[in-house]
């Protein structure tokens, strides 16, 4: 491989490599001064490593290089990563049933089902030349006629747009999450059988050769339409993440909603955690940005250094995100969020909240709720798990000088894509806390997390807010509840039961909490203080919000 010229001064070094960490381009050029290091060609990494890899001989055959030795992996080796062995079903699409809505495309944890969207004319041309009949009209077959899509624009004037979503069978784990939140029936599991993965490998190929959507029919008004931009597509799948994975979403939708605004020219620090696990098992990258895993104790200040760096560079327009679960950010890194808000920088800060150290196997953290069955606070016949109340970082954060503040869920897209954009806009420190249900330590099926998520906000268990200093001068005009059903009442009603909703109803739809219910269903005295403390904090948001 060829050597990389020596640069003349740490300066020069850091010019080239501000981020000395993580590569990302088609070739990685990153010296330091007094050693000269390998230019990375990505072509051949994803030949000799990739395929290593694939073919089950990487660790023991390849050689130990330079670029393993600094733990570099390109951008979006990921995408090469084939996962269509993990489960025995997969989704089909049920076109006619189809509304458009996008719902399983953005709710998807593993980029494994794509939209689409193209004016007739110019999809019957590329039909056209499929010689294959069988083929041609199998993958016709994949194109809708929603109401979205089509009639609506034919009534503007333009022709009918098309539709289709497809699933990419080596990113797909079989969770089922897409088919529970498609409220239309249009997506359905079906066994995996040869023939079956041959059709839908195939309409996978068809599908990427169509191109990009047709920006005509995408409405920039509708959030959910954002994933039908293929600058968007961030985050490319192919991350070892558990099937349905909470954190898996969070990350694509952020993802989305930063490379809708600033194409891939923007970076990420990650605090160790499951993110930074299940996103760099080597040589497996999932990102299509430059990022780089710091100590899970320190990332706000490793990102401090990075962006003041980058301003040194000219780069104050591109954003910087510092990611970490809440481990990172409520316990041993809480210091280091702190330092980071009053320093007034403009870095925006996302907290995976499991509300335990999943990385760990499930450790008891300060985001833990009351009651809650983890490691270190184990539910025995004395003490019925955890005790402690959970700490707000929310409120925390809304403390601190002019720092924009959100509380949201992937279940709530516009309120979290509205959050993220707001923060990304928001001329100082931000920092988003997002519900990321952990299925293995909540005690919860692969394809529950939006459903948990939802059933957290209408529990009060996680509220949605937003916090925006530039609202106004008040807290009350600063912070806004929107988003929650009832904000006036103190627990929701379902209007469909007449049943009202607490936080017992929560705690009974997940395993962590599961000894707290007795034979005949009722609830424990320490569950029953967990109910109050989640009426309290909700009174608490109420009260700042001037609803109260």
């Amino acid at each position: 491989m060829a050597t990389a010229e020596l640069p003349r001064s740490m300066n020069e070094a850091n010019e080239r490599d501000p981020f000395n960490n993580n590569c990302y381009g088609t070739l990685v050029d990153r010296p330091y001064v007094g050693v000269t290091l390998p230019v990375l060609d990505v072509h051949d990494f994803n030949e000799r490593v990739i395929r290593g890899y694939e073919e089950g001989k990487g660790e023991k055959e390849l050689p130990a290089d330079l670029a393993v030795a600094r733990s570099l992996i390109p951008a979006g080796t990921a995408a090469l990563r084939d996962f269509s062995y993990v489960a025995p079903e997969i989704p089909e699409y049920i076109r006619e049933n189809c509304t458009g809505c996008m719902d399983c495309v953005t709710e998807c944890p593993d980029t494994a089902i794509l939209g689409k969207v193209v004016a007739e004319p110019d999809l019957e041309e590329k039909l056209a030349a499929i010689s294959n009949e069988e083929d041609r009209q199998a993958f016709e077959a994949q194109w809708s006629k929603t109401r979205k899509y089509y009639d609506g624009p034919q009534k503007k004037g333009l022709p009918g747009g098309r539709f289709a979503i497809i699933i990419d069978p080596s990113k797909c784990k079989g969770c089922a999450e897409c088919v529970t939140v498609c409220d239309d029936n249009a997506l359905k599991m079906i066994p995996k059988t040869e023939p079956v993965m041959e059709r839908i490998r195939k309409s996978h190929r068809m599908f990427k050769q169509v191109g990009p959507s047709d920006d005509r029919y995408i409405n920039e008004n509708l959030l959910i339409d954002m994933m039908l931009k293929e600058q968007t597509h961030v985050y490319v799948g192919g991350a070892g993440s558990c099937a349905g994975c909470g954190e898996g979403t969070a990350l694509r939708m952020l993802c989305a909603a930063t490379g809708a605004k600033h194409g891939d020219q923007w970076g990420i620090v990650a605090a160790t955690g499951c993110n930074t696990v299940y996103t760099s098992t080597y040589p497996y990258n999932p990102y299509l940005v430059p990022w780089t895993n710091s100590l899970f104790e320190n990332a706000p200040a490793d990102a401090m250094g990075v962006r003041s760096r980058w301003d040194q560079m000219g780069w104050q327009n591109k954003p910087l995100w510092c990611i970490g679960g809440d481990g990172a950010f409520f316990d041993i890194g809480f210091q280091s969020l702190s330092r980071m808000f009053a320093s007034g920088m403009p870095i925006k800060c996302f907290v995976l909240d499991t509300q335990v150290y999943s990385n760990t196997g499930g450790q008891a953290s300060t985001s833990t709720f009351t009651g809650q069955n983890t490691k270190m606070s184990i539910h025995g016949k004395v003490i019925a798990g955890k005790q402690e109340r959970r700490k707000e970082i929310a409120q925390i954060a809304m403390m601190h000088p002019r720092t924009y503040v959100a509380q949201t869920t992937c279940a709530h897209t516009n309120h979290f894509y509205k959050s993220v954009l707001g923060a990304l806009e928001f001329d100082g420190p931000a920092i988003i806390s997002c519900y990321t249900t952990c299925q293995p330590e909540h005690g919860v099926a692969d394809n529950m997390a939006g459903e948990q998520a939802r059933l957290a906000v209408d529990t009060r268990a996680f509220p949605l807010l937003i916090y925006d200093p530039r609202a106004g001068d008040t807290i009350k005009k600063r912070l806004s509840l929107q988003g929650n059903p009832a904000m006036k009442d103190d627990w929701f009603t379902n209007p469909k039961t007449g049943e009202v909703v607490d936080f017992v109803d929560f705690a009974r739809s997940e395993g962590r909490f599961a000894k707290h219910f007795d034979k005949d269903g009722n609830p424990s005295e320490t569950l029953l203080y967990a109910k109050q403390d989640r009426l309290e904090n909700w009174h608490l948001l109420q009260e700042l919000a001037g609803l109260r």
